[in-house]
């Protein structure tokens, strides 16, 4: 069984939230696989010159937009829209960029990201709690 990515919740509905960026991750990177090979409806999209590389984009915004609300890290943000910056500048180059995606993923890398970041939060919590005084035990 996979660790619960955070056990405080952030913000409402966190954890519904990760998990639902967690299937679209998927839908978007890896949804498929190929010879070993995996790839997903980002790949797919991008196919088509201008306007798949600005829904694919879109897609991978939201992504990042949905972190923040989480309350993902300044630094951590700054990370995920340098990954998506990234991805939609070398995926506009035709034939190039199309190749270029199917490596690249970088609605994984931000989904680690956020995790990792959530991940750090809750472990900085923790021992915050645990470090202070407990009030009517013996």
């Amino acid at each position: 069984m996979t660790r619960p990515y955070a056990t405080v919740e952030a913000a409402p509905g966190a954890f519904e939230a990760l998990e639902r960026l967690k299937r679209f991750e998927r839908l978007l990177d890896r949804q498929f696989e190929v010879a070993g090979f995996q790839f997903g409806i980002d790949s797919i999209i991008g196919l088509v010159p201008v306007v798949g590389d600005l829904i694919t984009g879109a897609m991978g915004f939201y992504l990042i937009q949905e972190a923040k609300r989480l309350g993902a890290s300044r630094w951590t943000t700054a990370r995920m829209y340098s990954n998506w910056g990234i991805d939609v500048t070398v995926g506009a180059i035709p034939v190039v960029g199309d190749l270029f995606d199917l490596a690249f993923k970088s609605n994984t890398k931000n989904l680690r990201l956020l995790i990792r970041d959530l991940e750090k939060r809750e472990a900085k919590i923790a021992k915050r709690m645990s470090r202070e005084p407990q009030f009517g035990t013996s």
